[in-house]
């Protein structure tokens, strides 16, 4: 391994430690652990994160940190786009009612006056995770996307094993007068 003199692992090799290791990972790792794991800051992480995005290798960011989507996929999940309307004070609520019925929540989409289409990685699959990512969202006082939308009415892509536990989230849904249908 080619180090600089502060023990830094240099470029390229660096690049491939940090594609090598998320492909291993089964879990998100983030920026400041893959920096540590290299001896270099987490902004250099980010760039090389970048770089390696650039060259088309399937990671992608998420609040968890970053994660390797492996082209074979477990058992064959079912992926669908529903639409829904709340206030920004309801998106624990809603992401809450959507874990609970066994789906992961994969995106948020909008499509905002100005920039069109935008999308947002989430990927919360239950209440722990949608609790971390509603934290996220208040300490770096970000906004919800869907308070950037039209009436703010937003689209969540959203995994499950089966046809009944979308079916579930999205009664859930309808019951607390988000569904958009």
């Amino acid at each position: 391994m080619e180090m600089n003199d502060n023990g830094k692992v240099l470029g390229e090799e660096r690049r491939e430690m940090i594609l090598e290791t998320l492909r291993k990972s089964d879990r998100p790792m983030t920026g400041r652990e893959l920096g540590e794991m290299t001896s270099v800051s987490r902004q250099v992480i980010v760039s090389d994160v970048t770089l390696l995005k650039a060259r088309n290798e399937p990671i992608i960011a998420t609040n968890q940190g970053y994660l390797y989507l492996h082209a074979q996929a477990a058992p064959q999940k079912i992926e669908k786009t529903i639409v829904c309307r709340h206030r920004p004070e309801q998106t624990e609520e809603e992401l809450n009612l959507l874990v609970d019925n066994g789906v992961t929540v994969k995106d948020v989409k909008i499509e905002h006056p100005v920039y069109g289409d935008l999308s947002a990685s989430i990927m919360v699959s239950n209440r722990k995770e949608v609790q971390a990512f509603i934290q996220e969202i208040n300490e770096s006082n970000a906004i919800y996307l869907s308070k950037l939308a039209e009436g703010g009415i937003h689209l969540h892509t959203v995994i499950a094993d089966n046809e009944e536990q979308i079916r579930d989230a999205e009664e859930a849904l309808r019951k607390a007068g988000m569904l958009v249908e």
